[in-house]
């Protein structure tokens, strides 16, 4: 989960990326091969505060071009959000979420809230009453916020960060995509900073909830606290809403006819983002150091990576909207 001292970097994401029509007519352009355009409509309505619209962008590269306007509110229509800390140690999987670490991921029932001082090698985690079992958790907007606080009080260690949908209701960003996704001259790499030149946000899914950056966990687990992911890979702060760190198979997808991974989205270049594995359960070898490869079908693509990896894609193959 990301925490306060991330605020800003959130703020400057919604400027990231770029919108235009709803014809998703496959087009030749400089790029050698096919180039699939965005289609407005696979956007689910549910995840949107207003209609897609088409405006003009200047691009990473210093073009312009048409992009998608989305204005999205930033939380999951399409599936159950939560939950994500369980509430006693004798509670299974389905009462928590997930976590990820070392590229596996867990599930966050109560045994493994309770094996944290062995899991992780420290006598320091206790985030249970040792008595009734019971889980320390937030239980308030103003204690999720305390709790997600890189410097946070001794007050709230030891406590599993919960934020709730509730908490971000009145919240929306606005992401801009190209609407032809168009090669840029070398990959660009994601920023880590408000000064970085790259994005941070890697793109959206079909339900307009981001593709974040890796969630940063050194950071969490270095206060003693826990914010874990639902079931879908997904938490909330109360700057960025719910947000994606892992693509688990649980949001909104199309299927593909040739047995190719199902598309799960759009990253902030336009190019289709499609699960990891096709339909036999193999991952594609070919994939660049950005995730992606091209085939006739879907022009260029990406893949993501696995779910326990705490990451998307690597790079951006295409220019993006400044």
């Amino acid at each position: 989960m990301k925490n306060s001292s991330f605020i800003v970097i959130a703020a400057i994401q919604l400027f990231f990326a770029c919108s235009s029509s709803n014809d998703n007519t496959t087009t030749t352009t400089t790029e050698t091969g096919t180039v699939v355009k965005v289609n407005a409509a696979d956007f689910l309505s549910g995840g949107l505060v207003e209609p897609i619209t088409t405006v003009s962008r200047t691009l990473s590269d210093g073009t312009t071009a048409d992009c998608y306007k989305i204005v999205v509110n930033s939380l999951a229509s399409d599936h159950t959000m939560g939950p994500w800390c369980p509430t006693n140690i004798s509670d299974d999987a389905s009462k928590g979420g997930i976590w990820l670490e070392g590229g596996v991921k867990y599930d966050v029932d109560g045994a493994f809230v309770k094996n944290l001082a062995t899991f992780y090698k420290d006598s320091n985690w206790m985030m249970y009453n040792a008595t009734t079992g019971a889980i320390t958790k937030t239980s308030t907007k103003t204690e999720c916020e305390e709790a997600a606080n890189p410097n946070v009080g001794a007050q709230y260690k030891n406590f599993c960060v919960e934020c709730l949908p509730s908490y971000v209701a009145n919240l929306s960003h606005t992401y801009y995509i190209p609407v032809t996704p168009k090669a840029a001259s070398s990959p660009i790499a994601f920023g880590t900073g408000p000064m970085s030149s790259g994005p941070s946000v890697r793109g959206l899914a079909f339900n307009g909830v981001v593709f974040d950056a890796p969630a940063p966990t050194s950071v969490i687990l270095a206060a003693y606290t826990l914010a874990p992911f639902d079931d879908a890979g997904g938490h909330i702060n109360l700057a960025a809403g719910y947000h994606y760190h892992a693509a688990t198979g649980l949001t909104t997808k199309k299927t593909q006819t040739d047995g190719h991974a199902a598309m799960i989205g759009y990253a902030l270049d336009g190019y289709g983002i499609y699960e990891r594995l096709d339909t036999a359960g193999n991952e594609s070898t070919d994939l660049d150091a950005s995730r992606g490869h091209t085939d006739t079908s879907r022009g260029y693509h990406y893949h993501v990576d696995a779910a326990g990896k705490n990451n998307f894609i690597n790079s951006l193959h295409g220019v993006y909207a400044k």
